[in-house]
């Protein structure tokens, strides 16, 4: 029975949450199991569980459960399947009866969920996304006519030039296309919508940015987490973005004004607090109890309990009507309000990093909590208040701030008059940008943020909202233990918990504890540059730079292809296998807003482009260079699983399946291939990939789907086995490098240099490092049932292995296999995993000292760098930081690769290593 507890503090609210628990094959099974969630003394805990994944003889390979809000949640969950004949084949079970289930009422106008504690009505057209949210048991309505707002302009002011004298701001609303309950259980519900913006009055007005917003309702619980994606759908010459929001309507009539309440999350948990007519701070006192019980946001005593010269006097006491929290940076943000429109705003102190929540509502009816996890990191961000004197206030949620920059989309550049492919090509020899008119288009990618909605009763305390901002944003991770997710190989078995190191590694000067703490220090040394290089803002947050530059202090930030990383070399794959070997908060929280943003930003979600990534760049769509390799399935999946399956997360996986089609629409090799007018692409005889960086990533999202069991899972299974069967046929396997593939059935034959399949060698320093290796290293762990695709499996490995001994092996050893050696390759520590796999498959104590040795002396990070940072302070620096000049994105990423898997495939042949050459 797997055993669960947190990573990180225990939640503090009632909300309801979602976990996941991994399963070796053979441990449980759909039609003859069932799942019981129970706290540690034992008690049946109330829970829906639902399979995300199975593995290839149909045992279940991942759950996802969600437990409903409870008073206080159990220090750690224990998930039993109980095997039992009779067990019904359901994808959704509850282990304990819950006294107030969830229920969802259809019909063809709304859907409306009731948790218990509030009803919420879904419209299925029209312009609001949330018809109303009110109390389950009185009735109260708290909110309503939520929507989503837009404002655009069709053309730029000219330079000096006032907004408006030659713009126009048009505001638009979102209109729903479709609305879905998209899971629906006992515990929790997940509503579907999506749409586009249009205008208000004009349904057929061509549609901006679509959105897709996810609505998660768990039982017993008043909270309402919004997943809110929107994909850029514009031309980015002529169409500009002004603001994105999403509003609320919360109805005041019922309140005095001195009883209705607004609060602002400050910095760290700290609240602002007032009411839209204060009490506090007169000439006249109104009474102690007056004041306390406003402050505090309780009901204030009747007026017979008043001081006589307050109330006769409070007309005379302002209103304040509108208020406003902006974040226009990552470093401060701004609050003023005001008592009507057309009147002067007030300044109200503001401060660093605001948490990003807000409250409108009244002390006896309650009201309205809005907030966003990522508020400042995400910046220009904003929170309005406004008609809190009126009988229907409103409060928004910028996602991009009004009061910001418009969100220009534009190049950087014009392209520096680069026409040819020759050209384009001599540029990237400079600058490492690869630049094509009409290729660095932003069009079809994608942002996701996450929302929050609550409704309260009254008006909350200032340490209740504080407790909730913070759950908000550290949303509670439940956990299986390290030990026990490697040992079910749910995530593959080229890692290893560092907490099952043992033996002389655990001595204070071994090789061991030597590589663990360069592994520490290459993620906290990333963890601090994010912060004080302000990687963040709101297409940017969750990426890391590509390169640095010593000689300016700082990443090269505006320099081609060195800018943003954007997946190169796998440090998502890095950052998620570091987590699961230590387990960390903040690792997961990094390589979570990684995966966020590589999966949406860099990735195209509609047009030509669709399902294809964006190589590194000054922007992150700017590159020409558009590859299945940034959109690995691979780098998506473990926050997919870990988290119970995320459904925006599984809809972008589901995107990639058929990404090989964009090769008919954008050869990858258009420019590199010596005749250039060959047509290499073609439908009915193959599109030309790479068997490194392309198949792996069409491997991996084939691998996936079929895991998933989705609905083209049994093709993508022929699909995977097919290539793997064409690969092992082609005479010299991965050494290949490059292949011709069928479109429809993934058959794999030799590429148009070698249509008789003699024998071409094609090896890059690039192939195995996008995820071929962890690839790879999953499909040879599997069982497979029919004995066929058994015996192409061992081939498969075979040649898997045959590529893995001989990248980093001596030009005779390649000479006598091949007949030629390999061109001068680089990369070679990232390579020495591969040596180390293959000395773990065959036993060979000789070549896993070969990887040790490949490791320590190839062409990454030596042990004899510094390890450590260097402060820069002073003129030479705009602010002080730390720098680290010889880290580089790629080495860190390939050097934790390399460190974990040597360490998971030879840590006892490591120690040998280390007592005979260090």
């Amino acid at each position: 029975m797997p055993t669960l507890d947190w990573v990180g503090d225990r939640p503090s609210c009632s909300s309801g949450l979602t976990f996941a628990v991994p399963w070796a094959q053979g441990q449980c099974w759909p039609d003859r199991s069932s799942l019981h969630c129970v706290d540690p003394n034992g008690q049946k805990l109330p829970s829906q569980s639902w399979n995300t994944a199975y593995w290839p003889d149909g045992s279940i390979k991942w759950t996802g459960h969600a437990l409903p809000g409870l008073s206080q949640y159990p220090t750690s969950v224990s998930v039993d399947c109980i095997h039992s004949s009779s067990a019904a084949n359901k994808k959704i079970a509850h282990s304990a009866q819950l006294t107030t289930p969830t229920r969802v009422i259809s019909s063809s106008d709304t859907i409306l969920v009731n948790t218990g504690k509030i009803r919420v009505v879904f419209p299925t057209s029209g312009n609001s996304i949330i018809d109303r949210i009110e109390h389950a048991h009185s009735g109260d309505v708290v909110a309503e006519n939520g929507h989503l707002v837009l404002q655009i302009q069709t053309s730029l002011p000219l330079e000096g030039e006032e907004v408006g004298s030659s713009t126009t701001i048009e505001a638009l609303r979102g209109r729903i296309s479709k609305t879905e309950i998209e899971n629906e259980g006992p515990i929790r519900v997940v509503v579907r919508i999506e749409g586009k913006h249009q205008q208000a009055a004009d349904p057929s007005s061509p549609g901006w940015l679509p959105f897709i917003l996810r609505f998660y309702l768990y039982a017993n619980s008043d909270r309402i987490r919004i997943v809110h994606t929107v994909l850029y759908d514009q031309d980015p010459e002529r169409q500009f973005i002004k603001a994105i929001g999403v509003r609320f309507h919360v109805p005041l009539e019922r309140e005095a004004a001195y009883n209705r309440h607004i609060r602002f999350a400050g910095v760290d948990g700290g609240i602002f607090g007032e009411a839209v007519q204060g009490v506090t701070g007169l000439w006249k006192d109104p009474g102690v109890q007056v004041r306390q019980t406003q402050v505090s946001g309780q009901p204030t005593p009747g007026f017979d309990q008043w001081n006589q010269e307050v109330k006769s006097r409070l007309r005379w006491i302002p209103r304040w009507n509108d208020f406003s929290l902006s974040q226009l940076s990552p470093d401060g943000y701004i609050m003023k309000k005001r008592t009507k429109s057309g009147n002067s705003w007030v300044k109200v102190p503001g401060g660093t990093k605001a948490d990003g929540l807000a409250y409108l509502g009244g002390a006896t009816y309650g009201g309205l909590g809005f907030g966003m996890r990522h508020f400042w990191e995400r910046y220009p961000t904003q929170i309005d208040i406004r008609n809190s004197d009126t009988d229907r206030g409103e409060i928004t949620m910028w996602i991009y701030s009004p009061t910001a920059e418009l969100l220009d989309m534009r190049p950087y550049h014009d392209g520096l008059g680069q026409e040819t492919y020759d050209e384009q090509l001599d540029a990237l020899q400079i600058t490492y940008e690869d630049w094509e008119q009409g290729t660095g288009t932003p069009y079809g990618i994608g942002r996701t943020n996450e929302l929050y909605l609550y409704a309260f009763q009254g008006t909350p305390s200032n340490e209740d909202l504080s407790i909730i901002v913070r759950d908000m944003r550290n949303p509670p991770l439940l956990a299986a233990q390290c030990d026990y997710i490697h040992e079910t190989r749910a995530l593959g078995n080229y890692w290893v918990p560092f907490s099952s190191l043992s033996g002389p590694a655990t001595g204070s000067n071994s090789a061991t504890a030597e590589i663990l703490h360069n592994l520490d220090f290459l993620f906290d040394f990333y963890k601090t540059q994010i912060s004080q290089r302000r990687w963040y803002g709101f297409w940017d947050h969750g990426d890391i730079m590509h390169t640095y530059d010593a000689d300016r202090h700082t990443w090269r930030y505006d320099v081609g292809g060195y800018a943003w990383d954007n997946s190169e070399l796998s440090p998502d794959l890095w950052l998620w296998l570091y987590f699961l070997c230590t387990r960390r908060k903040d690792v997961f929280q990094m390589a979570e807003n990684l995966t966020r943003h590589t999966s949406e930003v860099d990735t195209y979600h509609l047009g030509v482009f669709k399902g294809l990534g964006t190589r590194h760049g000054v922007q992150h769509w700017s590159d020409s260079c558009k590859q299945a390799r940034v959109t690995n399935g691979l780098y998506r999946k473990y926050f997919f699983y870990l988290t119970g399956g995320d459904e925006r997360t599984g809809e972008i996986l589901r995107e990639t399946l058929e990404v090989e089609k964009t090769f008919l629409v954008l050869d990858p090799y258009r420019k590199v291939r010596k005749d250039r007018d060959f047509v290499t692409q073609d439908p009915e005889t193959g599109v030309l990939i790479s068997l490194g960086t392309d198949w792996s990533a069409l491997a991996a999202a084939w691998m996936i789907e079929w895991e998933r069991r989705g609905p083209s899972w049994e093709s993508c299974r022929e699909k995977l086995i097919t290539s793997m069967k064409g690969t092992v046929g082609l005479k010299n396997k991965f050494v290949t490098g490059q292949a011709r593939m069928h479109l429809e059935t993934g058959e794999i034959g030799p590429p148009p240099g070698d249509i008789e399949n003699r024998g071409y060698v094609q090896v890059s320093h690039l192939s195995a490092m996008f995820g071929l290796v962890e690839t790879c290293a999953e499909i040879i762990d599997m069982e497979f049932a029919d004995k066929n695709d058994r015996d192409v499996l061992k081939q498969f490995q075979l040649a898997w292995l045959d590529y893995c001994f001989h990248y980093n092996a001596t030009s005779s050893s390649q000479i006598s296999r091949y007949g030629i050696s390999f061109p001068k390759l680089i990369l070679r520590q990232g390579h020495s995993r591969l040596t180390a796999y293959a000395a773990h498959i065959l036993k060979d104590a000789g070549l896993a000292h070969r990887a040790w040795n490949e490791f320590y002396q190839g062409d990454g990070y030596a042990r004899s760098l510094p390890w450590m940072s260097e402060s820069a302070s002073g003129s030479k620096v705009a602010l002080p930081i730390s720098e680290a000049s010889w880290v580089s994105t790629n080495i860190t990423a390939l050097y934790g690769l390399a460190a974990i898997q040597g360490l998971a495939f030879g840590v006892d042949h490591l120690h040998t290593y280390w007592g005979t050459n260090v």
